[in-house]
C-alpha cells in the first residue's frame, strides 16, 4: 500500500532534526553517526542464533499484523520525515512480510542513500527501528529497502550460493567467499543448505565471511 507524498505527519522526527538542506549527504552523515545508538537490539550474529536474516534483533515474540503494520506506519512516516528534509523523492509501500514489517521506498534520485554495498541504506534501517522503538516500546525487526537493492542483493546472493555449492561439490574442496554482513551471510546460509551442503561462518565482523564446505 503507497503511503503517498512526503509529509511528516507524527512527532518522531529523532535524529532527522539534525539534517540540513544538504541532501543525500546530510542524510548519510546522521546515519552514521547515529548508527551505535541501536546496540542494544542487536547482538549476536544471524548465522550463530538462526535469526531470519539479521543479527539479534529481538522483535515481540508473538507480533500481530496490527502491530507490523504499526511498526510500518511509524517507519514510513520516519522515512518521509528524512527524505522531506534531505529534499529527495519518494513513494513508500509498505507491507508484512513473515513476523516482519517491510518498508520499501523506490524513485529516480535514491541511489546515492543506498552506499555501494549498502552500507548507507543499512544505518538508515537501524535509524528507522530506533525510530519504532521510540514510538512503541518494542524492539522490532522490521526492514527497509530502497529502490530494489536489498531484493536485488537477495537474488544475487542466493545464485552465488548455489553456484558455490555446485563448485565445491564438484572439487570437494571448502570455499571461502568474500566477506558480507549478516543478512547478506543468512542468504547465502539458506542458497547452500538448499543445495543440500553446508556451510558455516568464519571470523569478525566486519570481515566474517561464509566458507562453504564439501560433503563428509
Amino acid at each position: 500500500m503507497s503511503h503517498g507524498e512526503n509529509a511528516l505527519a507524527g512527532s518522531e522526527r529523532g535524529p532527522s532534526e539534525e539534517l540540513s538542506d544538504g541532501g543525500a549527504e546530510d542524510l548519510a552523515d546522521v546515519a552514521e553517526e547515529d548508527d551505535g545508538g541501536v546496540a542494544e537490539g542487536e547482538a549476536g550474529d544471524a548465522d550463530d542464533v538462526g535469526d531470519a536474516d539479521e543479527a539479534g534483533a529481538d522483535g515481540p515474540a508473538e507480533a500481530t499484523t496490527a502491530d507490523l503494520e504499526l511498526e510500518g506506519e511509524v517507519a514510513a512516516d520516519y522515512i518521509e520525515g528524512l527524505l522531506d528534509v534531505a529534499d529527495l523523492d519518494g513513494d513508500i509501500d509498505m507491507d508484512v512480510e513473515g513476523d516482519r514489517a517491510v518498508v520499501s521506498v523506490v524513485g529516480a534520485t535514491l541511489d546515492e542513500i543506498v552506499g555501494e554495498r549498502g552500507e548507507v541504506l543499512d544505518a538508515l534501517q537501524e535509524l528507522t527501528r530506533l525510530a519504532v522503538h521510540r514510538q512503541t516500546g518494542g524492539r522490532t525487526r522490521l526492514m527497509l529497502d530502497i529502490g530494489g537493492f536489498r531484493a536485488r542483493r537477495r537474488a544475487d546472493l542466493s545464485e552465488l550460493g548455489a553456484s558455490v555449492a555446485e563448485e565445491v561439490r564438484r572439487s570437494g574442496e571448502a570455499k571461502a567467499l568474500a566477506a558480507m554482513n549478516a543478512f547478506e551471510r543468512k542468504i547465502v546460509h539458506d542458497a547452500v543448505a538448499a543445495a543440500g551442503l553446508r556451510s558455516e561462518s568464519e571470523g569478525i565482523d566486519p570481515n566474517r565471511r561464509v566458507v562453504v564446505l564439501p560433503v563428509g
